[in-house]
């Protein structure tokens, strides 16, 4: 086998053994649809994308894996995509491009190799297991629907949110640095520029939030919570019809605070409809405390959480 740089002419060879990774959950691999879009963002440098080639030993040149590689920091790097050939398991390829995506982010200058998986995909638990990561984080998504009337039941009616120009990141950075939040997190939320990535939250990203009119900050005189609108994209609907989301990086609020937690979500639910949002995507962390006073302010929430792996580099 040979582990190498993808090209644009292995499109054909990855979509037929990637377009059945999710047929046993009734959904479609992603892999296809953004395959050349990775391509046209390799630099050798800062991204790639690998593959297994299995030329020599097959009369088509199979491959057998594919994953791609992306520096998110100075000192951090994200893997996605891995996939095996289901023709191929068992013979040592992850193992193969595992390898290779840790010695091309180390080259980078990264320290700590992360990837994301579903707790269901108990096979790639084990896979990543086994090629050299170890539990990070988990997490969980919330989805407060987009209302711009959406006001909250409770006692958190009181809390005032503040939105845009007027929300101040040195204090939602004061609240993280010392939040039970960013401690179950590791300080890590989703990644401004790379989707479905987690990097750490720094200062700089929340300026840029609050100057962008993207931070919403609940409490005045204590800071009681924020969240940080990452970015809106489009998105195909399970019935083929165009939605747009609004994805938040991180929802935080303090330890057995229910009512911050209800104001807070209720905050990014008429943020979302200001943006003409159809659907939300929330991070908050998994835990008993952040996912009741989910439900108790009656946001839509995800069955089950997804964890976060992570190889260290150095």
């Amino acid at each position: 086998m040979v582990v190498r740089a993808a090209r644009p002419e292995d499109y054909d060879a990855v979509a037929a053994f990637t377009e059945d990774t999710w047929s046993d959950r009734g959904g479609s691999d992603y892999i296809p649809d953004i395959y050349h879009d990775w391509i046209a963002e390799d630099d050798g440098e800062t991204r790639q994308t690998f593959v297994v080639d299995l030329g020599s030993e097959t009369p088509s040149a199979e491959l057998g894996a594919i994953v791609q590689v992306v520096t998110l920091s100075p000192y951090e790097a994200w893997g996605q995509g891995l996939r095996v050939n289901p023709d191929y398991r068992g013979r040592g390829l992850a193992k193969a491009i595992t390898r290779a995506s840790f010695a091309f982010a180390r080259d980078a200058g990264a320290t700590v190799l992360r990837n994301m998986i579903f707790s269901w995909n108990v096979k790639s638990l084990g896979l990543a297991r086994d090629t050299g990561y170890r539990p990070g984080i988990e997490f969980r998504w919330v989805n407060p629907v987009p209302d711009a009337d959406a006001t909250p039941e409770s006692d958190a009616a009181s809390l005032p949110a503040v939105f845009a120009d007027d929300a101040d990141p040195d204090a939602a950075w004061a609240f993280w640095s010392e939040s039970d939040t960013r401690a179950e997190l590791r300080g890590l939320t989703l990644d401004a520029e790379e989707s479905w990535a987690l990097s750490t939250l720094t200062r700089e990203r929340l300026h840029d939030a609050a100057d962008e009119g993207r931070l919403l900050v609940v409490g005045s005189g204590p800071t009681r919570g924020f969240a940080v609108r990452n970015r809106t994209y489009e998105r195909e609907s399970d019935e083929g019809d165009e939605e747009t989301w609004a994805e938040y990086a991180v929802a935080a609020w303090a330890w057995r605070d229910e009512a911050a937690a209800e104001a807070l979500l209720t905050a990014v639910a008429r943020d979302a409809a200001g943006v003409d949002a159809d659907r939300t995507r929330v991070l908050i962390p998994e835990g008993v405390q952040w996912v009741t006073d989910a439900a108790r302010a009656k946001a839509d929430i995800a069955e089950q959480p997804t964890f976060v792996m992570e190889a260290d580099l150095t």
